[in-house]
């Protein structure tokens, strides 16, 4: 390669939590691909990135749910890009009903991408970060460790989730690899069905998680956040 690039995978990148860090690492001058299980949509975020920086943008279609998928998409970027610095699992999903209502197709989906997803993400991406000594960050929620009613799948998602990487975590640092969970409160976004709005003004926004993420990886090779809680600062009264 002509020039020594940093590159980076996001899962659900094609809106909410995803784009924001996107954006953030498109201005850091790093190339992204922003996976989503609609191409079109994949694609949608992409051009609007590359408006940002011309090029350093592509949109892959991808399920966190099937490892062949994500297997896929980590062959992408390497083969496009040469390597994969940066993995930020995100793809996330949310069922909240009580456990008297709730699915078993509720409860799997949840599970499959929450964290079952993640684990997918991390087999498939592994070897190309030991190659450059990457980074692995989760975006789990502060309901991986606080539970609350209707809230069975998604907490049990999520507290496994933390549990998960930080176990990771102590896995793979011999390999130079990093890994951090970001555990956000309330942010703006369309997660769940939800529409963000003025009201939303209070809440964290998609871009304060990709500023997060742009810090993180600036962070000296010696230091590691391996866990961030993270709230909105005045939230309402």
């Amino acid at each position: 390669m002509a020039e020594l690039i940093k590159t980076a995978l996001i899962t659900g990148g094609s809106k909410g939590i995803g784009y924001g860090v996107a954006e953030a690492l498109i201005r850091d001058g790093i190339y992204v691909a922003v996976t989503s299980r609609s191409q079109k949509n994949a694609d949608e975020a992409a051009a609007a990135l590359n408006k940002i920086r011309p090029g350093s943008a592509i949109g892959i279609a991808s399920d966190v749910r099937s490892l062949e998928s994500q297997l896929a998409a980590v062959e992408t970027v390497v083969a496009k890009w040469g390597g994969l610095n940066y993995v930020i699992a995100n793809a996330g999903v949310g069922h909240f009903a009580p456990i008297t209502e709730l699915t078993p197709d509720q409860w799997n989906e949840t599970i499959d991408i929450n964290l079952t997803g993640v684990f997918y993400s991390a087999k498939a991406s592994l070897d190309a970060l030991k190659a450059t000594e990457g980074y692995f960050i989760n975006i789990s929620s502060l309901a991986g460790t606080n539970f609350f009613p209707n809230g069975t799948a998604y907490n049990a998602s999520k507290f496994g989730l933390v549990g998960f990487s930080q176990a990771m975590m102590m896995d793979v640092r011999s390999h130079g690899i990093k890994v951090t969970t970001i555990m956000p409160g309330s942010v703006a976004t369309e997660f769940s069905n939800h529409q963000p709005t003025e009201k939303d003004a209070w809440k964290i926004q998609p871009e304060d998680i990709g500023q997060m993420v742009s810090d993180l990886i600036k962070m000296p090779a010696r230091t590691l956040p391996s866990k961030i809680e993270v709230r909105p600062a005045m939230p309402p009264k």
